[in-house]
């Protein structure tokens, strides 16, 4: 009888105030949207830096007969120097932290760069005589990159030492912004379902202040009275959670696995087993800030009707 009389004023109580219900329900159907976009963003983050990291490699170039700097004298690096560079990567100090080392002679450098930019105003002017000599090299771990750089930069002969992770970093720097943007506008947007959940709460505790009262003098507890609003918010806010859970799992895999994920074959995307983490959590959110806020409005406002 008290469970059924609880929800008779919860049923009660949303159908009032449908209106504002549903506004409740769309704020916090955006907002966790946003809050789960955040997360699957970071998680496809961390994917990408670990598959890409992995496969990064370390060019050592080798001075050409044009390069002037510290360690070239306008003359290409002799096989002494090469060898020399290929001696420091083998040794005891360095060889735990190098993987496979692979040399790529002129011609090869040419032909690599006339797939990448072939066609374009700088192809009219290379040729393999242009192109520097190399040694790429995969480090053990991504970490090991540094120690490789180091390790060769200064020696005789070495144009220069590239690490390809500096030319992810801005990739991952301009998807980390996006990401903290994602939770920016997703923060406020629950700020905003929270304050429209109290508003809720109290609109509808307003409109049966009379109810309220009675119960009062027929000594209903304060839990009693508190628990149909409480109800109220978390149902308003269940809703608006789920259909974000749903908008997620429906993007991820309509979109991210069925149409992005076989463009972009050589590129781990997140999948459904990361959305289906991603749910319980939103859904969590929703119900949590939803039962906090109404809770506080109700007591709030009992406080003052008893005042």
């Amino acid at each position: 009888m008290r469970i059924q009389l609880i929800a008779n004023e919860v049923w009660n109580g949303l159908r009032r105030n449908l209106s504002v219900v549903v506004s409740v329900v769309l704020v916090t159907f955006i907002s966790l949207s946003f809050v789960g976009a955040a997360i699957l963003l970071q998680q496809q983050i961390n994917q990408m830096k670990g598959f890409w990291y992995d496969r990064a490699q370390v060019g050592i170039y080798f001075c050409g007969p044009v390069d002037a700097t510290d360690t070239c004298t306008q003359t290409a690096a002799t096989p002494e120097q090469i060898e020399a560079v290929r001696s420091t990567l083998s040794s005891g100090a360095i060889a735990p932290y190098v993987a496979d080392v692979q040399f790529e002679d002129r011609e090869s450098a040419y032909q690599h760069f006339m797939e990448q930019f072939g066609g374009t105003a700088s192809a009219e002017f290379a040729s393999p005589e242009t192109m520097n000599e190399a040694l790429w090299v995969r480090p053990t771990t991504p970490q090991d990159a540094d120690l490789i750089r180091e390790a060769t930069t200064a020696l005789p002969g070495v144009l220069e030492v590239r690490d390809q992770r500096a030319l992810l970093e801005p990739i991952f720097q301009v998807l980390n912004t996006a990401s903290l943007a994602a939770i920016g506008v997703a923060v406020l947007m629950l700020v905003a379902a929270v304050l429209l959940i109290s508003t809720t709460i109290r609109l509808s505790a307003f409109s049966r202040k009379r109810e309220l009262g009675i119960m009062r003098l027929v000594g209903a507890s304060n839990r009693f009275i508190q628990t149909p609003f409480i109800i109220e918010g978390v149902v308003a806010a269940l809703i608006g959670a789920v259909l974000a859970a749903g908008s997620v799992l429906a993007v991820v895999h309509f979109v991210l696995q069925g149409y992005v994920a076989p463009m972009l074959q050589t590129i781990a995307i997140v999948g459904l087993d990361d959305a289906l983490v991603v749910a319980p959590v939103l859904i969590g959110i929703g119900v949590l800030f939803a039962g906090v806020a109404a809770a506080v409005a109700i007591r709030r406002y009992l406080k003052i009707l008893s005042g």
